[in-house]
């Protein structure tokens, strides 16, 4: 495993993390505890440190198996969440951005985790509205100097971002936060045209998240891909699904070297950019743990 230090936080992650959506049962299959064990397990003896999570990711669910998987070796592990939205049902979210609801979220998100501090709290896909809201930030302010929060972040909403968005990346630091989540993978390049540049000269942290398009870059889908009502990818258009799975079957053929993973070569190719920490891929099992892992070996 290869570390990177998180822009201006001075926390130094592994470059291959742990994103969790999945555990919140919206990505085809629920999780019974020992599995999600078994995955903490294999990122333990891959070197991985990082982990990705939410407070709508299922209700808080995600935030509990991950803190039933780390307990008693919370140290170890760089813990990021994020606040903004009530889980509802699934796929469904209830937005709550005013000062005391994410006071009570950031309270839930802890119980959850089991932890009394969370390493990286990130406002979570909200609108330039919500982010104005200076009062929401002098809490948080507040929470960081009581040791609740180390350090603040913004995941940014969309794989294109909009204006807003942009808004939100330009005004990071007027707001305390150190780093930038966004959608950013071989399929989904248009950070690099402001955001990455943006960071790397503000020195924030980038963790790239979605970094196998969904799973498209991971080379298992072909032709005909369908997905079941409780998957998330199920939301989008036939047409969008069969034009993901000819972009990503041109980038096999023609970039991909032939006795690499695609999923491997996916990750590294995220990582190739100096502007990014961290890649946050998903995973179902121990065995994409440890696949994802090889690609630090990988990076150029």
């Amino acid at each position: 495993m290869r570390y990177r230090t998180l822009g201006s936080t001075g926390l130094s992650v592994s470059v291959i993390g742990l994103g969790t959506w999945q555990l919140g049962g919206e990505w085809g299959r629920t999780f019974a505890p020992g599995e999600v064990q078994a995955i903490f397990d294999a990122a333990r003896e891959q070197g991985i440190t990082f982990v990705d999570t939410a407070e709508c990711y299922g209700d808080h669910l995600s935030e509990r198996l991950v803190g039933e998987a780390i307990r008693g070796e919370r140290d170890r592990w760089i813990i990021a969440t994020k606040f903004g939205h009530r889980y509802t049902s699934a796929f469904e979210r209830e937005q709550a951005w005013t000062a005391e609801a994410v006071q009570e979220q950031l309270e839930h998100s802890l119980r959850a985790l089991g932890t009394d501090r969370i390493d990286l709290y990130q406002f979570h896909s909200g609108t330039r509205e919500a982010f104005d809201n200076q009062e929401l930030w002098a809490m948080l302010v507040r929470q960081k100097q009581a040791g609740k929060i180390r350090h603040l972040g913004i995941s940014v909403a969309s794989s294109i971002p909009t204006e807003d968005q942009l808004y939100q990346v330009r005004r990071a630091r007027d707001v305390g936060a150190e780093c930038i989540q966004v959608v950013y993978n071989r399929m989904q390049r248009i950070p690099e045209a402001e955001v990455l540049p943006h960071c790397k000269g503000a020195n924030l942290g980038v963790l790239a998240r979605v970094p196998l398009a969904s799973g498209f870059l991971s080379g298992k889908y072909g032709a005909g891909a369908v997905f079941g009502p409780d998957d998330i990818r199920s939301k989008k258009d036939p047409d969008e699904i069969a034009r993901l799975v000819r972009e990503a079957e041109s980038i096999r053929r023609n970039e991909v070297p032939a006795d690499a993973p695609m999923a491997t070569w996916a990750l590294a190719w995220c990582l190739r950019s100096p502007a990014v920490t961290a890649a946050i891929p998903g995973c179902k099992d121990a065995a994409q743990v440890r696949q994802n892992a090889t690609a630090a070996d990988q990076i150029r």
